[in-house]
Order: structure tokens, then C-alpha cells, then sequence
């Protein structure tokens, strides 16, 4: 196995306003507090999980 941890990046391009309050949660879990913030993270099942409930609010980078 490679050392080498593979990245996705993920930025928010809706607002959470009048939103589930799980969808606030799992974008405060990814990082992701407002509009344009973009964050790196390491692409696991738990993060592509984390991604699938929130698609229609980030826009994801493999």
C-alpha cells in the first residue's frame, strides 16, 4: 500500500438557510462554515458519506 493519503477537495456553494439542521451539522463537521470556503480533505468513506447528504450544497474536487 502507498503512505500517500488521497485528498478531495470540497467547497460550499449554497447557504444553510432553511436547511435540516443535520445538513448544518455535517457541513460543520467537513469545515465548512460559509459560502466559498473550500477545504482539502482525506478522501474516506466517512468524508464521502458526509459529502453524499450535503451534495446539492458543496461542489466536490477528486
Amino acid at each position: 500500500m502507498s503512505g500517500e493519503v488521497k485528498m478531495v477537495r470540497v467547497q460550499q456553494i449554497r447557504s444553510v438557510i432553511g436547511r435540516p439542521e443535520k445538513h448544518r451539522r455535517v457541513l460543520r463537521a467537513l469545515g465548512l462554515t460559509r459560502i466559498g470556503r473550500k477545504r482539502e480533505l482525506a478522501d474516506t468513506p466517512a468524508v464521502r458519506g458526509m459529502l453524499s447528504e450535503v451534495r446539492h450544497l458543496v461542489a466536490v474536487e477528486d
